[in-house]
């Protein structure tokens, strides 16, 4: 029985009533995943209620992945790295290609060809002003239907945000709806606290590309690739649901960064 299947079934069997919780633990200063942590590390509040923590299993198994690229009049500047996680996709995995600028386009389905991943994005064309939040809401908004294993939103922008129509708010009841996490990566840091805050509350990561580059390790694709693959899954005792406010945090005296999903 392979790994992914002995995973699901774990969830299966689950006590009646718990619930689950998407988890992404990564080391602030490195940018890499953390995954020796135990349930007894894990402490998940809620309106400032602590929830027990019945379980937790780190997971690295494939991702249906929709790339969500910034075309705008400076989008220019960050399509060689859309381009560059093309090429670190794995056998089993998919990938789609959304555009955006003042709006959403979808340019290639999921498929797991590169070339035709690679065609479609060759061909995009850039202007007019970017509006994240409209994007990600209309990507997310039926994007996934055709997806078979975890569902990621990759957000290649340059970390500009130009009014959208949709509020922070709507796009993470969407995603937790969805149950999709949300990973940008970003070339500036104008619109540095909104793409920290889509992460942290989608189980996603955010990614700047200077301190990558600062930090070094290999090329910033396979990194942000390397620790989308990888999270946890907790069971939390409760059968009532989660509330908006959930914060999940680590039980370490290391500076992480921690980000949840919860599964509705």
């Amino acid at each position: 029985m392979s790994r992914v299947m002995i995973l699901l079934l774990f969830w299966a069997l689950a006590a009646p009533g718990a619930m689950r919780v998407i988890v992404t633990v990564i080391e602030q200063k490195s940018g890499r995943p953390v995954e020796n942590l135990t349930a007894r590390d894990f402490s998940v509040l809620e309106e400032n209620t602590v929830k027990r923590v019945e379980g937790s299993e780190f997971a690295r198994r494939p991702v249906d992945v929709m790339l969500l690229v910034d075309t705008s009049l400076v989008g220019g500047m960050v399509q060689p790295l859309a381009s560059s996680f093309i090429g670190e996709l794995k056998d089993k995995e998919q990938m789609a290609i959304v555009s955006f600028d003042s709006s959403a386009e979808l340019i290639q389905d999921f498929t797991s060809s590169r070339e035709l991943l690679a065609g479609a994005l060759s061909k995009v064309k850039y202007g007019n002003t970017p509006k994240v939040l409209d994007a990600l809401f209309a990507a997310m908004d039926g994007g996934f239907q055709h997806a078979t294993y975890r569902r990621v939103i990759l957000l290649v922008t340059t970390g500009l945000e130009g009014y959208s129509r949709v509020s922070e708010r709507e796009v993470i009841r969407l995603a937790r709806k969805a149950g999709v996490s949300i990973y940008p990566v970003y070339a500036a840091g104008a619109g540095r606290s909104l793409l920290e805050n889509l992460a942290r509350q989608t189980g996603g990561a955010s990614f700047h590309l200077r301190d990558m580059q600062r930090a070094g390790g290999g090329s910033p694709a396979a990194r942000v690739l390397d620790v989308v693959r990888g999270h946890y899954l907790l069971t939390v005792a409760g059968n009532l649901g989660f509330g908006e406010k959930v914060k999940v945090e680590v039980r370490r005296p290391d500076k992480l960064l921690i980000s949840a999903l919860p599964l509705d």
